[in-house]
């Protein structure tokens, strides 16, 4: 389903989002890229308790946020935050 949001012209950069929730039953990854929650991304949760996935998307600026057990979650290793319309903050990656 992904390569399917990913697939069109221009060159793609592979993207690594790690979250770490060690008691989490599911983290998920979502954003712009997936159309929100309409095509959420699974992360592998490793033995370290750190879930993580690895992506292709287009450069540009990508905004996205982690659902832990289905609830919002902000990345804490990023710094680049934006407001979103829901009282929140999207995380923001720029990708080149």
């Amino acid at each position: 389903m992904l390569k399917k949001m990913m697939k069109g012209g221009g060159n793609t950069r592979k993207q690594t989002f790690s979250f770490s929730a060690p008691g989490a039953l599911s983290v998920q990854l979502v954003g712009d890229f997936t159309q929100w929650e309409e095509c959420p991304i699974n992360l592998q949760k490793s033995l370290d308790g750190v879930w993580r996935v690895t992506i292709e998307l287009k450069p540009g600026t990508h905004h996205y946020r982690f659902l832990v057990d289905g609830q919002w979650s902000d990345d804490p290793e990023c710094t680049l935050r934006e407001p979103n319309p829901f009282g929140g903050d999207n995380m923001v990656r720029h990708v080149k």
